[in-house]
């Protein structure tokens, strides 16, 4: 069984899995339904560098499922969010991480949110989990309980470099902007 973290925690996943190179990071949530359009939620990463996306090809998300390196993978788009455990994962190998790369930050935004009048607020039972994928162990969670009325966007987490050591940090940040207002924080090229 893994930690589970309080917003703005952070473990050292080296030190719980002293050889890990591979991680499978898990998203979920629930949408309730009121207006009757349907939730299409979308997980996605910014490989970063002090704070800043390493350049535009290094945004992995539903219409770019890898990084140049090959060392995020996201795994496809989840339209529905339906049933139980993760609804969209990435799937991180931490050696082929480039050494400039000191943080994978990982947002979840809510597609068509302005349009469909659909916010975080709607979305309940959301987390985010790190998974060894020579094992299946879990080794952090972060279940998100925010009460985010006017956010359609929010970074869950954070896997980072530190002395050498892979930490994972639970954020449950929110962006009224949405995956742009992410995007454009860490110097994305939105047209």
């Amino acid at each position: 069984m893994g930690v589970t973290l309080a917003k703005g925690g952070n473990v050292s996943l080296s030190k719980a899995a002293p050889d890990l190179t591979q991680v499978l990071v898990g998203l979920g949530w629930d949408a309730r339904s009121t207006t009757g359009a349907p939730f299409d939620l979308d997980a996605s990463a910014l490989m970063c560098s002090s704070g800043r996306v390493l350049g535009d090809e290094w945004f992995v998300f539903y219409n770019q499922l890898k990084s140049p390196d090959g060392s995020v993978e996201h795994t496809g788009d989840n339209l529905t969010g339906e049933g139980d455990g993760d609804d969209e994962s990435l799937l991180i190998d931490l050696p082929k991480v480039p050494p400039q790369c000191d943080k994978i930050v990982f947002p979840v935004s809510i597609h068509m949110a302005d349009e469909r009048g659909q916010t975080f607020g709607q979305v309940s039972n959301a987390f985010i989990r790190v998974v060894n994928q020579a094992d299946g162990q879990e080794l952090a969670r972060y279940d998100l309980s925010e009460d985010a009325s006017t956010e359609t966007a929010m970074i869950f987490g954070e896997l980072y470099r530190y002395q050498g050591e892979w930490k994972f940090r639970a954020v449950g940040q929110g962006y009224a902007s949405g995956l742009r207002g992410i995007a454009l924080d860490f110097g994305v090229n939105v047209s």
